[in-house]
């Protein structure tokens, strides 16, 4: 497989901000989304980290085996106790084989949980590894940020995540409207009335730009009187300039 990074960082976005994880982003994706500030193209090399929460990396060629990425993980989890091993992209999923793989290698040699970060679209794909994922972050897009309704694919997709420990995380820029972030607060309503809503204030790129502080509320205060549990998150990793 094509891998980009390895290394152990905390987690700066969700249910999860703060707690300590090994990162294995993969290449490609399946959407082009406006805000999008990660390369996800494929690489010649995979950057790893030498130590955990060095920054300092060295090259290893790739493509990557299963049994390569599980020895690197393993590695890094002696150094620091570690909450779980985050799998990510671009888009984790157009490479599941491999996630199911390395998580399998992953779990004979270390006690630490399989964490999914995923834009949500790829249910099939997702059915297929469900039994090694332990967590899922599930994105909705919005077609104000990538030009194409999905919201048959995250219903799909909600329904066979629900069983999992899933939080969702919708991105809110001065371009969302209202009626986009309604009509996803209604899906996981329907599907998943339980699960916790992330409203993430955007972090401006490009021609994407920030949310008003009165925005960002009176959306919170939309959506909790359709949901129980939502919360405002900002990209917290972005703040403490760590990946």
């Amino acid at each position: 497989m094509n891998v980009l990074e390895i290394f152990s960082s905390v987690q700066g976005e969700g249910k999860y901000v703060g707690c300590r994880q090994v990162f294995v982003r993969l290449a490609g994706c399946n959407l082009r989304c406006a805000y999008c500030d990660t390369n996800f193209n494929r690489a010649d090399f995979c950057n790893v980290e030498t130590s955990a929460g060095s920054m300092q990396f060295e090259k290893i060629k790739n493509p990557l085996d299963a049994a390569q990425v599980a020895e690197i993980v393993k590695s890094l989890c002696e150094q620091v106790p570690t909450h779980s091993v985050s799998f990510t992209g671009g888009e984790p999923l157009l490479n599941w084989k491999f996630i199911y793989d390395a998580a399998t290698e992953i779990k004979k040699f270390v006690d630490v949980k399989i964490f999914l970060e995923t834009n949500g679209t790829l249910y099939d794909e997702l059915e297929k590894i469900l039994d090694v994922i332990d967590i899922i972050s599930a994105d909705i897009k919005f077609q104000s940020v990538t030009g194409e309704n999905l919201f048959s694919e995250h219903k799909k997709f909600l329904q066979v995540a629900q069983v999992k420990d899933l939080y969702v995380k919708a991105v809110i820029s001065r371009e969302t409207s209202l009626e986009e972030f309604l009509t996803a607060v209604e899906l996981v309503a329907e599907i998943s009335p339980s699960t916790l809503f992330v409203i993430q204030p955007v972090t401006p790129f490009s021609k994407v730009h920030a949310a008003s502080a009165e925005k960002i509320l009176a959306f919170q205060s939309a959506a909790l009187k359709i949901l129980r549990d939502v919360r405002v998150i900002p990209q917290t990793h972005k703040l403490m300039k760590v990946f």
